[in-house]
């Protein structure tokens, strides 16, 4: 079995700001990390191998600085790993970069599981993986929270608010991963040990066939016209003393009336 899993390099949003006057985020002094729904995509990954065999390779699209999430994998328990990185990448969008990202899969070539995060916490719009499968023509099961191999098919488990959904599927498929069915593993001694001694590949545009103007701002339709932090609302509170219950409950009625909450 062989899967393939894309992992981001992102802010740990937990610290990052935001610059209402540029409307970026303020990257400076943040640290980075693996984008947490695609370390629980590579658990799933992991888990899979563990269970089956195979091999899981992992790819990234970044700046140079993204092989220490590539490193972290390896360390992990995944096989290989292969960093895209090109100036021409700059500004790209869910398309340009799943576009890119596709090309990279199809320059690996053999496999039978593509692996993404839901979403990367930088931007949480949930399209990249989706449009990957859509770029290799393949079919796609979203937000999986339990993966399993039983008669030949990939067989995913999820949930929204009103019921689950077991569904199957023969393999090549792609699959977006909201958690994992364990908490991700930490990295072994002997695995941060091959993890430093790893060589990662650099793959530009044209290793890809990639054209210039198909990636970057110019391959990129999604234009930013506003972004902005939402202010909070104002809540005006006031605890009723009274003891009589009745009373408090007649003088509760009379606020919400004077507020036009409600009308008598």
């Amino acid at each position: 079995m062989n899967i393939i899993v894309c992992i981001k390099q992102t802010p740990d949003t937990e610290k990052v700001k935001f610059n209402p006057e540029t409307r970026t985020l303020l990257r400076e002094g943040v640290e980075n990390i693996m984008n947490p729904f695609d370390m629980q995509a590579l658990e799933t990954a992991l888990i899979m191998k563990d269970k089956f065999g195979g091999k899981v390779t992992c790819i990234s699209m970044g700046l140079p600085q993204a092989t220490d999430v590539l490193k972290e994998a390896l360390a992990m328990g995944a096989d290989d790993a292969a960093l895209i990185s090109d100036r021409a990448l700059a500004g790209s969008d869910t398309l340009a970069t799943s576009l890119t990202l596709a090309a990279a899969i199809k320059k690996i070539g053999d496999y039978d599981l593509i692996l993404c995060g839901r979403q990367a916490v930088d931007g949480d719009t949930a399209q990249v993986g989706p449009e990957i499968a859509e770029h290799l023509g393949l079919p796609q099961i979203t937000g999986t929270l339990k993966l399993d191999y039983v008669d030949e098919r990939f067989v995913a488990y999820r949930e929204n608010d009103n019921y689950s959904e077991t569904l199957a599927c023969a393999a090549p498929l792609l699959v977006t991963v909201n958690t994992a069915e364990k908490e991700p593993r930490f990295a072994s001694i002997k695995g941060k040990m091959k993890a430093r001694k790893a060589k990662i590949p650099t793959w530009t545009i044209e290793d890809l066939g990639l054209a210039p103007e198909q990636v970057g701002l110019t391959g990129s339709p999604t234009k930013v016209r506003k972004s902005f932090t939402p202010t909070p609302p104002e809540i005006h509170s006031e605890i009723i003393a009274e003891e009589d219950l009745d009373v408090a409950v007649d003088m509760l009625f009379d606020k919400l009336v004077k507020a036009e909450i409600i009308t008598r």
